[in-house]
C-alpha cells in the first residue's frame, strides 16, 4: 500500500512541478494586480482597464469600439459599458464618421488627456521600478514570456 502511494505522489510531483510553479506565479501577478486596482480606485474611481482604454486612445488618436475592444482584449459588450462610463465622466467622446454615419469614432477628450498626465502607472509601483531597472533585453524577454503565457490561456471572455 505504501509503495502505491509513493508512486502516485512521485508521478504527480514530477508532472506538476512546472504547472504548480506557473500557477503560483500567475496567482502572485493576479494578486498584485488586484491590490494595485484598489489603489487606482482612489484615483478618481478609475481602474486599470479604464486607464488602459484612455492610454490606447491617446496613442492611437481615434478608434472604433470594435477596434478598441481588440486592442484592450475586452469583449464588445464589456467595453460598451466602460465606454459609457468614461463618456459620462467626460474622459472620451464619440464622434460620428462624416462619410459613414453608422460608424462612430472614440476620441480622448481634453479632460481625459489631463487625467492621463496625472495618472499613475498601470503597473504596481514596485513592479514598475524593478522592471525599469532590468536591462532592455531582459525587459523584452520577460514581456515576450508573459505574452506567450497569456496566449496559452486562450481568448479572454471579459
Amino acid at each position: 500500500m505504501d509503495d502505491n502511494n509513493s508512486f502516485i505522489q512521485m508521478e504527480f510531483s514530477a508532472l506538476d512541478n512546472l504547472e504548480y510553479a506557473l500557477f503560483r506565479a500567475m496567482r502572485r501577478l493576479q494578486h498584485a494586480g488586484e491590490v494595485h486596482a484598489k489603489r487606482l480606485g482612489r484615483f478618481g474611481g478609475m481602474n486599470p482597464m479604464h486607464l488602459l482604454i484612455l492610454q490606447v486612445l491617446a496613442s492611437e488618436g481615434r478608434l472604433t469600439a470594435s477596434t478598441l475592444s481588440g486592442r484592450v482584449s475586452l469583449s464588445p459588450a464589456t467595453l460598451s459599458g466602460i465606454i459609457e462610463r468614461l463618456e459620462e465622466l467626460g474622459l472620451l467622446v464619440r464622434q460620428r464618421d462624416e462619410s459613414d454615419r453608422r460608424r462612430h469614432w472614440l476620441l480622448l477628450s481634453q479632460a481625459g488627456a489631463d487625467l492621463l498626465q496625472q495618472a499613475p502607472s498601470l503597473l504596481p509601483p514596485s513592479m514598475a521600478q524593478a522592471f525599469a531597472a532590468l536591462p532592455e533585453w531582459e525587459r523584452h524577454s520577460l514581456t515576450a514570456a508573459l505574452l506567450k503565457a497569456a496566449d496559452l490561456c486562450g481568448e479572454m471572455d471579459a
